[in-house]
């Protein structure tokens, strides 16, 4: 293939280009994989902290997810939408879940749930792309082309599976100046209409005389048939003995995985199996709920609910899973006042979770008054860069502001040492 025909092919097939970063070197699956079965089940993966970034797309509504069960403008706002106490599982005397989360309150109970309240930006944006943009890069001032995980990546000159999407595409979060993360479909490479491997290992083939861009893009192509191959034998590799004994995973309660589950199935496989990723991103959708939101939200964070407690559920049983922390977050949250439709608009500040064993749980930050409003929406209490910045700092052993575009976070005490 011609440098011109290539240099199409990538312009017309982002979402692959986007699948793989440059050069993917370090251990090999295999080696990774011995390593895990020499061990014993307790020590079971590598030794790096991990995250999983899981982001429900649409705008959840935070006040129906952590609920203000004991301030009557709650009640006041939305009759039909709000919950009676009774309903709420209990964090304390006037904040509770969801009673679709039974899972994470038996987690929180464990003390291994953290709740940020309050998180958004400043001079919010109510459009689900640009609002989504802000949290992926970390921007809110200006529109730029890179992630803070992406920026993390180019610091750290690290190799494409050093951050893996099991998202449909890759998302902005992934993607840096210089190099971007890995795309792997759950159910494995998927390519456009009318493309096939064979062209893609064509692509992957360098030639003479090409300028060091197209070079690049050659060595793109590798990377995303050597991660897609590495995740693809994580995926089907056989379980060491010890994890065996440990079961599948189990179902959702709905009958059958979610997609969040189906994603986070493969993570599990891929830390237990010792792949050295140090960031996944994964998703669940369905959150934009104008319309009968109580039924469909609440289903919503049933998935949710069932997928994160059974992953951490098998986390814990292993040294490599207990260092994996989950990081839950929207692109915004809800109005106050429900709509007309039992649902809610788009509003502005949110809840976002940060669970796992490493977690110190509980409350943090304040909750936003329901009585004294931006435009009858919620005034945010922290910045969202402040928790992702505690993530980048406590997780990824990483200078906040480098890949936060200079902004200083004010870290939080959410991470225990010494695990």
């Amino acid at each position: 293939m011609d440098p011109l025909t290539r240099r199409k092919f990538l312009l017309a097939s982002a979402g692959v280009t986007g699948a793989a970063a440059l050069a993917a070197g370090g251990m090999g699956l295999a080696e990774l994989l011995a390593t895990a079965r020499d061990n014993q089940v307790s020590n079971v993966g590598d030794e790096t902290d991990k995250i999983v970034v899981v982001t429900l797309y649409g705008g959840n509504d935070g006040l129906n997810t952590v609920i203000p069960y004991a301030d009557s403008a709650y009640y006041s706002a939305r009759p039909e939408l709000a919950y009676a106490p009774e309903q709420v599982l209990h964090l304390n005397d006037s904040l509770g879940l969801n009673p679709g989360m039974t899972g994470l309150k038996r987690l929180w109970d464990d003390k291994q749930v953290a709740v940020v309240l309050g998180v958004g930006y400043p001079k919010p944006d109510r459009s689900h792309f640009r609002s989504m943009d802000i949290w992926q890069t970390a921007s809110p001032e200006l529109p730029v082309a890179s992630g803070w995980v992406g920026r993390w990546l180019d610091g750290t000159n690290a190799p494409a599976s050093a951050a893996v999407s099991f998202d449909p595409v890759l998302p902005p979060l992934l993607v840096g100046e210089t190099r971007v993360g890995a795309c792997v479909a759950v159910d494995g490479l998927q390519l456009p209409p009318g493309i096939n491997v064979e062209m893609i290992t064509a692509l992957a083939q360098k030639q003479d005389g090409e300028s060091d861009l197209q070079l690049r893009a050659a060595e793109a192509y590798q990377d995303l048939l050597r991660v897609n191959e590495l995740v693809q034998q994580a995926k089907n590799a056989d379980v060491p003995r010890e994890l065996a004994e440990l079961g599948p995973l189990p179902a959702t309660a709905t009958g059958g995985g979610s997609s969040l589950a189906a994603q986070l199935d493969l993570v599990t496989r891929c830390v237990e199996a010792g792949v050295p990723t140090r960031v996944y991103s994964v998703s669940l959708g369905g959150f934009d709920t104008h319309a009968n939101e109580r039924v469909g939200q609440e289903w919503l964070l049933k998935q949710l609910d069932d997928a994160l407690s059974a992953f951490l559920d098998r986390l814990a049983k292993t040294k490599a899973g207990r260092r994996v922390t989950v990081a839950v977050y929207s692109e915004f949250g809800r109005r106050v006042r429900a709509n007309a439709s039992d649902g809610t608009d788009h509003g502005t500040a949110g809840p976002v979770f940060l669970m796992g064993p490493g977690i110190a749980g509980g409350l943090y930050g304040d909750q936003p008054s329901l009585t004294d409003l931006d435009d009858g929406d919620l005034k945010a209490t922290m910045d969202f860069r402040d928790v992702f910045g505690t993530l980048l700092d406590s997780i990824l052993q990483a200078d906040p502001a480098r890949y936060l575009n200079g902004y200083q976070p004010k870290l939080l005490p959410l991470v225990r040492r010494g695990l």
